[in-house]
């Protein structure tokens, strides 16, 4: 009678055979489910069968986070409501005030018989993509000549001045934004009226108003808008904000930096604008008196130079006569014979006449 261990603790085959037989199983499905994707089928039967049950493990999930997701939500409405209410009313005042200074305004132009200044139409916009150009801030709007985009018109959104459009094309337009190291705007402070020119700087993140006496009244927190002054963008519109000033008593120049009010790299949709100046042109330049003076002066001092040169001239002349009195030693006796013949000459005239004026007068009584 032969020995067998019990069905429970039969070994089978051994665990290098199991464990040889399980990888090349492993690698099989592996290569059939990438080549072929022979699993896709039984993959989508598990998932359906176990979606059920993996809603059920959520569910207590779900219900946490709804419930602080509404209460969340309900303090969040309410105090967006607290906050648009409060900015309705100041809007509210706001437009009020604007309404009767526009009246006003009316009616003081008209009392004084003024025309108004500009005329500004806009054009929608939407950037399309950037320039190719890393060291430029630039963008190219879908806009261009055939829209009535004009080279040089001022570009804005609902929060400020964006850039200056400087170059068109048929159906699109290059814009320059404000923060290019090539652009200016001329702008003055809301609180003094303090005029002066903004650059962009080379970073393309924040603004340089330049020009600025360490002496003006400038503060952190002063509001630049466009002066109007150039002709190109109209007056009035939001430009920057006024974030650090540097004086020092070395340099005639305060350095302020400003950061932009509109979101320059974050706009999408902007609106061109068609600014009709009506101011009438500069007088053509007169010249003035300092400059009429001057050349007077200029004048007056060319005669003297011209005097001094005619007596170097002179005096440059009896240097040259004992040159011609050496050079002609000869010709002096024969100039000496010559005067003593004239002398002759001159003696035997007067004798002639008195010979020939006794002999005339006989003549001449009757």
């Amino acid at each position: 009678m032969e020995y067998s261990p019990p069905p429970l603790f039969k070994q089978g085959p051994s665990a290098l055979a199991r464990l040889v037989f399980f990888v090349v199983l492993a690698l099989a499905l592996l290569i059939s489910d990438a080549r072929f994707k022979t699993l896709e089928i039984v993959r989508g039967v598990l998932g359906a069968g176990l979606y059920p049950l993996q809603r059920a493990a959520l569910v207590p999930r779900d219900v946490f986070m709804g419930a602080a997701d509404l209460a969340v939500t309900s303090a969040t409405l309410r105090s967006e409501n607290d906050k648009l209410r409060t900015k309705d009313l100041q809007l509210s005042q706001q437009a009020n005030t604007a309404a009767e200074l526009a009246a006003e305004n009316t009616h003081l132009r008209a009392l004084l018989q003024l025309s108004q200044r500009s005329t500004t139409q806009s054009l929608p916009a939407e950037i399309q993509y950037d320039t190719r150009d890393p060291f430029t801030q630039k963008v190219v709007i879908g806009r261009g000549a055939q829209q009535g985009v004009q080279n040089g018109s001022p570009v804005v959104n609902e929060d400020g001045v964006i850039g200056q459009v400087t170059r068109v094309f048929p159906l699109q337009a290059e814009v320059t934004l404000l923060t290019d190291k090539d652009q200016a705007v001329p702008v003055q402070i809301v609180r003094t009226g303090l005029r002066s020119v903004i650059y962009g700087t080379p970073k393309g993140d924040t603004l340089d108003l330049r020009f600025v006496p360490i002496s003006a009244d400038v503060q952190t927190g002063d509001e630049l808008v466009t002066s109007g002054l150039d002709g190109v963008y109209p007056p009035g519109l939001p430009v920057a904000k006024v974030v650090r000033v540097d004086k020092q008593a070395d340099t005639a120049f305060a350095r302020v930096i400003c950061l932009p009010v509109a979101p320059v790299r974050g706009a999408r949709q902007l609106l061109v604008l068609h600014y009709l100046n009506n101011v009438p042109p500069r007088p053509a330049e007169e010249p003035d008196a300092a400059t009429t003076a001057k050349d007077a002066k200029a004048k007056k001092g060319g005669k003297p130079a011209d005097n001094k040169a005619a007596a170097d001239k002179s005096a440059a002349k009896p240097a040259e006569k004992p040159a011609a009195a050496a050079a002609k030693p000869a010709e002096k006796p024969s100039a000496k014979a010559t005067a003593a013949e004239k002398k002759a000459a001159t003696e035997k005239k007067p004798a002639a006449d008195k010979s020939a004026k006794p002999q005339a007068t006989p003549g001449a009584q009757p």
